[in-house]
């Protein structure tokens, strides 16, 4: 790989991770020292939604709650972000997902830099096909689209299901152990390796590339540093790129096939071929692993929505829907204003950056009745906003959704209960709303 294919440019559509929140300290709560303080004791003004410690400390609820009753279209200010706006009300949300030509994707997809800004040492120039508008979007988009037709589900709906029984088979019983690691990671990465024919003794290879893309260096995290970050990602892009020069010579139907086959992708840059690379990456890994993760947690925070769904067990479906509105798995996504614009009352100017609070979105309680609750009856739970609007709707959703339902149906065959023994350590994101660690025991039927 020549140098100059790695390094950083000052028109890259996507820098990787939150560089706001490694850069400033405001941004991971660093200024407020031992415990948050509520979102209440503080001025409206300084309520910064994108802190990761609201995250990872469980407590995003409180602030969104005022901001969409005080100030549903909230602006922030920072010497790293410059402008950017934060979007908290389900139809404001929506009227931003759907409206492309004045809120774009084309310059990133998460909290980043002032557009033409340049970026830092470290930073890698990435281009995604969900950092893009028409036309080059659809056409990108579109040829792996395919890899989740309903045709393909319905064909990987028998594998889904068999591995989804021995992981579950396996666990320990009377003991307590990960559910994160050990059922949630664990299927979620055999589906993706199965998806881009990747091999499958390597597949932890998958999941620690789509936690480092995302993950905000800090001292002892999943990264330390933005350097570490690139030099794992140019490993991750060297594998597959040999992986693709396989597929060039003896095609297939996975993922890796397609974009070295696809006309709109067959010649793409290393680094648009890297970026669509993890995209799919974690948009079939964290999503759905953390709702596996956040539905065992849920149905233990609200025990009668367990004791209904064991009665019950046709209401898995909307059980997933509802897990799926109340874990939100990622909490916002990014678009940049192309004019200015008002929105909200709020009037915003050409480059500022936009950010659709999905998380907050799905706890509107204009659109959801006690959104806080989880309600696995809710009749409106699939108008959740998780998935998005427009467009840019979530590629894999029924994929998502397919393996959710498999694993509750088989959790009810074989399980009296799965039961939460702590609290769970959550990722330390404003971006990816997950968990790290989960402990459960597990209490088989007779």
């Amino acid at each position: 790989m020549s140098e100059s294919s790695t390094q950083p440019s000052a028109s890259a559509n996507e820098p990787v991770g939150e560089p706001v929140a490694a850069r400033m300290p405001s941004a991971e709560g660093a200024e407020f020292k031992g415990e948050l303080p509520s979102a209440y004791d503080i001025p409206l003004a300084k309520i910064l939604p994108t802190s990761p410690r609201l995250f990872s400390e469980n407590k995003w609820q409180e602030a969104f709650t005022r901001l969409r009753a005080e100030d549903p279209v909230h602006f922030n200010e920072t010497e790293s972000a410059g402008r950017f706006w934060s979007v908290t009300r389900y139809e404001d949300i929506k009227r931003v997902d759907t409206d492309w030509k004045n809120f774009s994707s084309a310059n990133g997809i998460t909290l980043g830099f002032p557009v033409d800004a340049e970026l830092p040492p470290g930073a890698l120039s990435l281009s995604t096909f969900i950092a893009m508008d028409p036309p080059v979007h659809d056409a990108q988009r579109k040829t792996v689209a395919g890899s989740v037709a309903p045709t393909n589900l319905a064909k990987m709906e028998g594998l889904i299901r068999e591995r989804t029984c021995n992981v579950l088979d396996s666990l320990p019983e009377a003991e307590t152990f990960d559910w994160v690691e050990t059922v949630s990671v664990e299927l979620t990465t055999m589906m993706l390796a199965t998806l881009f024919d990747f091999p499958f003794e390597d597949r932890r290879k998958l999941t620690r590339w789509s936690d480092i893309t995302f993950a905000v260096p800090q001292p002892g995290g999943i990264i330390e540093t933005v350097d570490q970050r690139r030099d794992e990602l140019l490993e991750c892009l060297q594998y597959f790129q040999r992986l693709k020069q396989e597929r060039i010579e003896n095609p297939g139907s996975d993922l890796v096939s397609m974009l070295a086959h696809g006309k709109d992708t067959k010649d793409q840059p290393a680094m648009e071929f890297l970026g669509n690379l993890l995209l799919l990456i974690v948009g079939g890994n964290d999503t759905t692993r953390n709702t596996m993760s956040g539905s065992v947690y849920s149905l233990n925070k609200f025990p009668q929505q367990y004791d209904k769904l064991i009665a019950n067990p046709s209401l898995i479906p909307n059980m997933v829907a509802e897990v799926i509105r109340w874990q939100t798995p990622l909490a916002y996504m990014r678009r940049t204003a192309t004019r200015d614009i008002e929105l909200g009352g709020q009037q915003m100017k050409k480059g500022d950056q936009v950010l659709m609070w999905y998380a907050s979105g799905n706890r509107d309680d204009t659109v959801f009745d006690n959104p806080n609750e989880l309600d696995i009856e809710r009749p409106n739970a699939r108008q959740h906003l998780s998935f998005g609007f427009g467009l840019h709707r979530c590629m894999g959703n029924r994929l998502a959704e397919l393996q959710l339902r498999i694993l509750w149906e088989e959790i009810l065959a074989r399980f009296e209960r799965i039961e939460v023994q702590a609290e769970p350590e959550r990722t330390f994101s404003s971006f990816v709303n997950g968990y790290t660690h989960l402990p459960v025991k597990v209490r088989r039927k007779a």
